[in-house]
């Protein structure tokens, strides 16, 4: 294990590798500060280029995005009260109305202190992670990662803001459109309609940067009105690293929720985040707290627990397959595209490139907050540029980064394709992160299926471990529709 850890650090630090982690970082902190469009936007973006790069390179840069995203996203949820994330969201509740009393700096400082304490404690743990788990992964063969894999599905569509029959369709759509081109295991084509460019199956890189990437700026174009004013800058960045310091058992206690939370299937940070506010303000009851006015405490927690909850994250993706989001869903996915599969092999032959993944955001912690604490002001200003200046520019590196899928023409019109559902999706109301987790599973479902059945049979589903994913496959989804119960009772005033 220690000879693992080695491995990978010496991975990671080599000239060309810390080049393109910081290159990473600088893509995800200018992305964060566009209000609405997060990690999946920023790793879209960057994906169709990672495919022509060695796998440790590659996920040098992954983590430098993913690792930055949520500590620059609230730049603009403290100046200017709009979240780029729905992380984010707690932190504009007591991050703006500071910044509006001329306190901005020191709730930057706080956000930034608290992300770098959330991040350095999800690594921790993540680390700690790879040894125990590791021990259980030995144990497990195809019929449980299929149960795994089902499992993240039914997670993702319980979880998915109370919305679970429109969560499952669109998991449900994802998981035919990863059935399109050839078969697992078998020498078939599936609904190609005789087009060459489908043999394969739509690149992942196109269906993101469709679902995603175009709809979020249309929709900024189109929402056309300026997205705020700069708020004054004061002088006290240092003020909010000290007030992280004076309630740190509060940051810690609030990235330990972080990382437990992570560890769930498609709950992702902006849960996490709510629930490390929500124990932050029931804390705060019997010290006579403003929150909601601009307390401290309130911005401290939830950013450390939405950093804390991207390390929680990776296990379920790196060690079971399992993506709790859409940007862990494209993390899996380049994985795959160069031959790396998760489960036992991440803690057997793979184990120093899981390192790898741990000391690289680490790294990429570290350098976002320094990044961040340095370029704030600077940073911010561009959020305020309108937004019919910007899209173009970001338009034309999507359209380039879709057509390095595989450089067709099939490429450009796919977009377009799946730019066009992403909109219908968001304006009928359905989630589109379960559509890419589904995208993304559906290939190791019907892989482990198959494996499954050649091997055992249909009593494989007789074993212990495949009982028991069983049940919590059932009660994920049985969550999900008490919360759409839950949430119609609320729309119709009910008790």
């Amino acid at each position: 294990m220690l000879e693992a850890m080695w491995q990978g650090l010496l991975m990671i630090f080599v000239p060309s590798k810390l080049l393109l982690l910081v290159t990473g970082v600088a893509i995800g902190t200018a992305v964060a500060i566009f209000p609405g469009v997060g990690a999946v936007v920023a790793l879209s973006i960057i994906l169709p280029y990672l495919i022509h790069m060695e796998p440790v390179a590659a996920i040098a840069m992954m983590m430098g995005v993913f690792g930055v995203i949520n500590t620059a996203d609230s730049i603009t949820a403290v100046l200017l009260g709009i979240p780029g994330t729905g992380g984010g969201a707690p932190t504009i509740l007591e991050g703006h109305p500071m910044a509006r009393k001329g306190e901005a700096a020191r709730a930057l400082g706080a956000s930034f202190s608290a992300s770098l304490v959330g991040g350095i404690i999800g690594c921790v743990g993540l680390a700690l992670s790879i040894p125990i788990l590791g021990v259980l992964i030995k144990q497990f063969g195809s019929p449980e990662f299929l149960m795994l894999s089902l499992f993240g599905i039914a997670s993702v569509a319980g979880l998915g803001g109370g919305q679970v029959v429109k969560s499952l369709i669109s998991a449900g759509l994802g998981l035919f459109l990863a059935g399109m081109g050839g078969a697992a295991l078998t020498p078939y084509f599936r609904y190609t309609m005789g087009l060459t460019y489908l043999y394969d199956g739509f690149p992942l890189p196109v269906v993101a940067l469709g679902l995603f990437g175009i709809v979020e700026m249309i929709e900024l174009v189109v929402r056309g009105t300026p997205i705020g004013g700069m708020v004054k800058m004061d002088v006290g960045v240092w003020t909010g690293f000290k007030d992280c310091y004076s309630h740190i058992w509060l940051v810690i206690r609030s990235s330990l929720i972080g990382i437990y939370v992570g560890l769930a299937p498609g709950a992702g940070s902006t849960i996490s985040a709510w629930m490390a506010y929500g124990f932050a303000a029931q804390s705060a009851k019997r010290s006579g707290g403003q929150f909601g006015k601009g307390d401290v405490r309130g911005l401290l927690a939830p950013e450390a627990a939405n950093n804390a909850c991207r390390a929680g994250d990776l296990v379920t993706t790196l060690l079971f397959g399992v993506p709790g989001s859409a940007t862990c869903a494209l993390i899996l996915m380049s994985l795959i595209m160069f031959g790396i599969f998760p489960g036992p092999s991440m803690v057997g032959k793979n184990l120093p490139i899981t390192w790898s993944f741990v000391w690289s955001l680490g790294l990429a912690t570290i350098i976002g907050v320094t990044i961040c604490s340095f370029l704030a002001k600077p940073l911010s200003k561009i959020a305020i540029l309108p937004i019919q200046t910007l899209a173009p520019m970001i338009i034309v590196i999507i359209v380039m980064g879709a057509f390095q899928a595989t450089q067709t023409w099939g490429d450009l019109i796919a977009l377009i394709v799946f730019a066009a559902l992403g909109w219908i999706m968001k304006e009928t109301g359905f989630s589109r992160p379960p559509l890419i987790v589904g995208f993304v599973l559906g290939g190791l479902i019907e892989r482990y299926l198959g494996l499954s059945l050649q091997r055992y049979g249909w009593a494989f589903m007789w074993r212990p471990w495949v009982i028991i994913l069983s049940f919590c496959i059932i009660a994920a989804l049985w969550a999900g529709v008490r919360v759409t119960k839950k949430g119609e009772r609320v729309e119709t005033g009910e008790r």
